[in-house]
């Protein structure tokens, strides 16, 4: 048989059952979870045309000037350092927090990429990065007649 300790401490006297308030509170104050939200990778799609490859990633309330990407022989690696601090010299405050974030996606490329045609543009919240493939991994299109 197994003993369980229950919390005898209850915050408002009132609720009927205390202990599932207490299971709710430590739920959503729970800083592993925060955390967890806080630093979570942004989502990426990628895409093939016919002439290149394209990545979008998903990297709202971001600036240009934060991103740093990285080609390395068949590897992209995109990567986003920021750190915010707002600091207001008249308050005086109990708790200050500071804002950093940070991640890092890399992606392996193929040996048709043409490493002098890649571009990157960030235009509403959303990383584009176009790869261009060489000239003789662009299969021409045609319809073939059955005979």
């Amino acid at each position: 048989m197994a003993l369980i300790k229950f919390p005898t401490k209850t915050v408002n006297s009132d609720v009927v059952n205390p202990y599932v308030n207490s299971i709710f509170d430590n739920l959503f104050n729970d800083s592993f979870i925060t955390d967890r939200l806080v630093t979570r990778v942004p989502a990426v799609n990628i895409a093939e045309t016919q002439d290149s490859y394209t990545i979008e990633l998903a990297a709202p309330g971001l600036q240009k000037s934060d991103f740093k990407i990285n080609v390395d022989k068949n590897l992209i690696t995109i990567s986003v350092e920021k750190k915010e601090e707002s600091v207001t010299e008249d308050k005086l405050y109990s708790k200050k927090e500071f804002s950093y974030s940070s991640f890092t996606r890399s992606f392996s490329l193929p040996e048709s990429v043409n490493y002098n045609s890649i571009d990157a543009t960030y235009t509403d919240g959303v990383l584009n990065v176009s790869v261009g493939k060489k000239e003789d991994a662009i299969v021409a299109k045609r319809l073939i007649e059955v005979k």
